[in-house]
């Protein structure tokens, strides 16, 4: 028999009070309360968990080892309670979030320096390769993806963010306001793979007004690309802040500046569907603040 977590309670303030008395005193019963409960609950498990030392109860090396477990089924119990009281009322205590790599250092680490100690904690996780229905299905309860998710999830666009050319300050191209792909298709590139949403991004761009690169260097990581632009070996095309002092230049399409569309994905079933909502205004407003088109990144 599993005994009721109160004589459980009861159990763990006598040992840290480390009496009977002042534990009775601390729990609002009294004394004779406490150890009748104490009594059952040995008997209820069968085993002996005090014996007296003068006035005191002493641990047995029984009770010693059902302390610990009892600690811990405790503290399971008290966050059960804080998560079921989160679900009433509709509130998050940690907020579950999928995000690319490049989205999270340069949008959502800033973003959570932003919140206070009345916002959900925020605990990240890789987003899964799969897209944003299967993140949710995996636990997480938004999800930041390259592409419009789909309609059976709550979703809306967070950030358009640019596509930069980023060259060292010394490169002709600093001067530029912005970089057409005319231009851009002279120089040699260094590029991330076409598993990135920047490279597919430039390709389609190039593709609309039939122009192709042929000089580039690939690479798999956005830091990389930078660093070799800042060595010299050519034009990074990524959608990253700047690093190693790099310029960073918007690239000029058939219709605007190429960007980078990013959206934010939940269950519209969610019992935090509201906050989770409300949080995610909160992240375009930011991201709206931090990047303009016009600009380079902050």
């Amino acid at each position: 028999m599993t005994p009721e977590l109160r004589r459980l309670r009861y159990f763990v303030a006598t040992v840290d009070a480390g009496s009977a008395t002042q534990a009775a005193r601390l729990l609002h019963v009294t004394q004779p309360v406490l150890s009748r409960q104490l009594q059952l609950l040995q008997k209820e498990i069968g085993l002996r968990l005090f014996t007296r030392d003068g006035r005191r109860f002493r641990l047995t090396h029984a009770g010693e080892t059902y302390l610990f477990g009892v600690r811990q089924l405790l503290q399971q119990a008290d966050r059960l309670d804080s998560s079921a009281a989160s679900l009433a009322s509709g509130r998050l205590q940690d907020l579950h979030l999928a995000v690319p790599a490049t989205t999270l250092t340069d949008v959502i680490a800033p973003f959570i320096a932003t919140l206070d100690s009345t916002d959900p904690v925020p605990m990240l996780r890789s987003l899964d390769p799969r897209g944003a229905t299967a993140a949710i299905a995996d636990g997480a309860d938004l999800a930041i993806v390259h592409r419009p998710p789909p309609r059976s999830l709550a979703s809306r666009q967070i950030a358009a963010l640019p596509i930069w050319a980023q060259v060292p300050s010394q490169d002709p191209l600093a001067t530029h306001e912005s970089v057409d792909l005319k231009t851009l298709a002279e120089r040699t590139l260094v590029l991330l793979t076409e598993d990135f949403r920047p490279r597919t991004l430039l390709n389609q761009a190039m593709e609309s007004v039939e122009i192709a690169y042929s000089d580039f260097i690939e690479c798999t990581n956005a830091q990389v690309a930078q660093a070799l632009s800042a060595a010299g070996r050519g034009v990074a095309v990524v959608s990253d802040d700047t690093r190693f002092e790099l310029v960073a230049r918007p690239i000029a399409g058939l219709h605007g500046p190429v960007t980078l569309r990013l959206y934010a994905a939940w269950d519209r079933r969610h019992h935090a569907a509201e906050t989770i909502a409300a949080l995610v205004d909160r992240i375009a407003e930011f991201c709206i603040e931090r990047y303009d088109p016009t600009t380079g990144p902050a």
